[in-house]
C-alpha cells in the first residue's frame, strides 16, 4: 500500500525526521490558506499523485509550455495560480504512463534554499534476508538515470534486523554522502530515524528524494515515498486509512475485495492460474509461444465459484483482452470444484472470447468431465505446453 507525499512526511515527522512545514489542499481556497499558514516568502505547490516524475510532468489538459507538478511560488496569487492549473486536471509523467493520474489533492509546503541535494532509501532486500540502505550523492528528479549511467554513484548497505541500527551505519552513511562534522551527524540522524520508522511502520519502502542540506547548514527531507507490506496493515488500522483507493488501478482493487492476485499487463491473453509460480511459467510460456500476457491473475489456492466468477470479470473488464487461459493445478483445489465455478462464471458474464482451460490434480478427469459436458465452447488442453499453443492459435483466428 503505497500513500501521498504530504501523509509520507507527517508520519515520519512522528519519528524525528526533519521535514518543512507544509499542509494538504483539496481545493484552491485551501491551497491558498495554507500558504498564509507558512512564513514564506518561497512556497511550494506539489501535485499529489501516486507517481514519481511529478516535477517533469506535463498536464494533459494545459500546453506543453505549461510548468509540471511541482512549482515554485513567491505571492499568494502564484500559489492560487499553480493550485488552479493543478487540480482535476491529469499529470503525464514518467511512472503514471500516458493515461496519466487526475490530481486531486495539492501539497503546500515552505520553500527552502538548497545548497546540495542526496539520494537516500530503506528497502527489504530479499536477496539477503536484510534491510538495505541505499544512498547517494546525486540526489534529485534524475535519480534513475544516475542508477543507469553511473551506478558507482549508489552505495548500498545491508542492516542485519536481528542486530539493527549501530552507531557504525549512521557513519557509513554519512561517508557515502561525503558529509563530515556536524553535517554527517545529522545525516546518521536522519539515517536512524528512518530505520526506526521503516520497521514501525512495517514499510517496504521509503525513499527520500531529495535529502537536502540547506543553505543554513540543515539536513531536511524535501519528498518522500513510502510503501507498506499491505500483508502487516492488520497491524496498523491507522496507517490502512491512509489508503487513496482512487490512486490505485480499478480492476487491482477489485481484485483486493476477493484476495486476488491481479497485475494488469499489456498483452491481449488472459490468465487465470492458482500459485504465483504456476502464473509465473504460465506467462512465459505463453511469451514462448509469439503472444503475450494480459494480466498476472492468482486465484490462490481455495478458490470458490464466486472467487472464479470475479475473476473472470475482472480479465474481461480489460479490452485488450481476447482470450482467457486457465490453468489450475488441483492440490489444496479440487479440480471438479474449479470446474464447476469456471462454467457458472463463463454462463454469468457471457463470455464471447475463446476460453481454454488446463487442469490437473484431485479429481480431474471429473473436473474434464463437467467441462466437456457443460455445452460451452471450452477448450480442453492436456499439458501447459498444449494450453498455450491452443490460446494463441485461437486469439489469432479470432483476428
Amino acid at each position: 500500500m503505497n500513500i501521498h507525499e504530504y501523509q509520507a512526511k507527517e508520519l515520519l515527522a512522528k519519528f524525528g525526521v526533519p521535514v518543512p512545514a507544509g499542509y494538504a489542499a483539496m481545493s484552491v481556497e485551501e491551497a491558498v490558506e495554507a500558504a498564509k499558514q507558512l512564513p514564506g516568502p518561497l512556497y511550494v505547490v506539489k501535485a499529489q499523485i501516486h507517481a514519481g516524475g511529478r516535477g517533469k510532468g506535463k498536464f494533459k489538459e494545459l500546453g506543453p509550455d505549461a510548468k509540471g507538478g511541482v512549482r515554485l511560488a513567491k505571492t499568494l496569487d502564484e500559489v492560487r495560480a499553480a493550485a488552479a492549473d493543478m487540480l482535476g486536471n491529469t499529470l503525464v509523467t514518467v511512472q503514471t504512463g500516458e493515461a496519466g493520474k487526475q490530481v486531486q489533492r495539492l501539497y503546500v509546503t515552505d520553500g527552502v534554499d538548497i545548497a546540495k541535494e542526496f539520494y537516500l532509501a530503506v528497502l527489504v532486500d530479499r536477496g539477503t534476508g536484510r534491510i538495505a540502505m541505499v544512498a547517494s550523492t546525486e540526489g534529485g528528479m534524475d535519480i534513475e538515470t544516475v542508477a543507469h549511467d553511473t551506478p558507482e554513484k549508489i552505495h548500498t548497505l545491508d542492516i542485519d534486523p536481528a542486530t539493527g541500527f549501530m552507531p557504525h551505519h549512521g557513519r557509513a552513511v554519512a561517508a557515502a554522502l561525503g558529509l563530515t562534522g556536524d553535517l554527517a551527524k545529522q545525516a546518521a540522524n536522519v539515517a536512524s530515524k528512518l530505520y526506526a520508522a521503516f520497521l514501525g511502520t512495517d514499510a517496504s519502502q521509503i525513499e527520500i528524494n531529495p535529502l537536502a542540506v540547506t543553505d543554513d547548514g540543515k539536513l531536511m527531507v524535501l519528498d518522500a515515498k513510502v510503501g507498506f507490506d499491505s500483508n502487516a496493515m492488520f497491524r496498523h488500522k491507522d496507517l490502512a486509512e491512509l489508503r487513496d483507493e482512487s490512486e490505485e488501478d480499478p480492476a487491482e482493487l477489485e481484485a483486493s475485495k476477493y484476495d486476488l492476485a491481479y497485475i494488469k499487463l499489456d498483452g491481449n491473453i488472459g490468465c487465470m492460474v492458482n500459485g504465483a509460480g504456476l502464473a509465473m511459467a504460465t506467462m512465459d510460456i505463453i511469451k514462448l509461444n509469439g503472444a503475450f500476457p494480459a494480466n498476472f491473475l492468482d486465484v490462490g489456492g481455495g478458490a470458490s465459484k464466486e472467487k472464479v466468477t470475479a475473476a473472470f470479470k475482472i480479465i474481461l473488464s480489460d479490452p485488450a483482452v481476447k482470450g482467457i487461459l486457465v490453468n489450475i493445478f488441483g492440490g489444496i483445489m479440487r479440480c471438479d470444484i474449479i470446474a464447476d465455478g469456471i462454467i457458472a462464471a463463463a454462463k454469468e458474464v457471457h463470455l464471447s472470447v475463446p476460453l481454454v482451460v488446463r487442469l490437473e490434480g484431485t479429481n480431474v478427469e471429473e473436473g474434464k468431465r463437467i467441462l466437456a459436458d457443460s455445452g460451452l465452447a471450452i477448450v480442453p488442453a492436456n499439458d501447459l505446453g498444449d494450453a498455450a499453443r491452443k490460446i494463441v492459435a485461437e486469439v489469432n483466428k479470432a483476428a
